[in-house]
């Protein structure tokens, strides 16, 4: 009896549980007719073949073109763009100063709606990205303005400030510098 009164109370449950879930059923009626007749969803996710107009041409010869055009033509870079930033030589940084400095020029640049992620891959050099490479001017005028920052490398363009010696000169001369102090420091000894 037990049993039989069981399985009767499974059985309503089930069919109550079965109506409740028949009246929250939403119908959409099949009014909406697709009758377009374009193909260009079979091309979806396909790449693009190399017949377009530009395609075909060479490209530009940079060496005779007008410092203008080629600006002009670096602002069309849109693509992601990463490069490198060196700090100042000859100032000792801790690992928290340097996160500290890269996540300060992050957040100045988010304010002027660049979106740019520095990294430090040591105490002296940042890695960064950038989604949109049409703001690379914007970035490396930015990055040559703080204090921090040596000199920017974008893909095999070095970037520094006008009066600034090649970062080459700079170590060489900053260990000629610790190579005298450590003769006078022996000689003194």
């Amino acid at each position: 009896m037990r049993r039989t009164l069981l399985v009767l109370l499974f059985f309503i449950s089930i069919l109550v549980a079965s109506e409740g879930y028949k009246r929250k059923r939403v119908t959409i009626p099949d009014d909406v007719v697709d009758d377009e007749d374009d193909d260009a969803w079979e091309q979806w996710g396909l790449k693009k073949s190399g017949s377009g107009p530009d395609k075909n041409l060479p490209p530009p010869n940079f060496s005779k073109m007008d410092p203008s055009k080629i600006q002009e033509l670096m602002k069309q870079h849109t693509g992601p763009s990463y490069g490198f930033v060196k700090l100042r030589f000859g100032v000792s940084r801790s690992k928290v100063d340097v996160q500290n400095i890269a996540t300060k020029w992050s957040k100045m640049l988010k304010t002027g709606s660049i979106d740019v992620r520095f990294m430090a891959t040591d105490l002296n050099t940042f890695m960064f990205t950038m989604e949109k490479g049409q703001d690379l001017e914007e970035l490396k005028e930015f990055i040559l303005s703080q204090r921090d920052a040596y000199e920017v490398k974008i893909g095999d363009q070095t970037y520094r400030r006008p009066r600034d010696p090649p970062l080459d000169q700079v170590i060489e001369r900053l260990r000629r510098e610790k190579h005298s102090s450590d003769k006078r420091y022996n000689n003194e000894l």
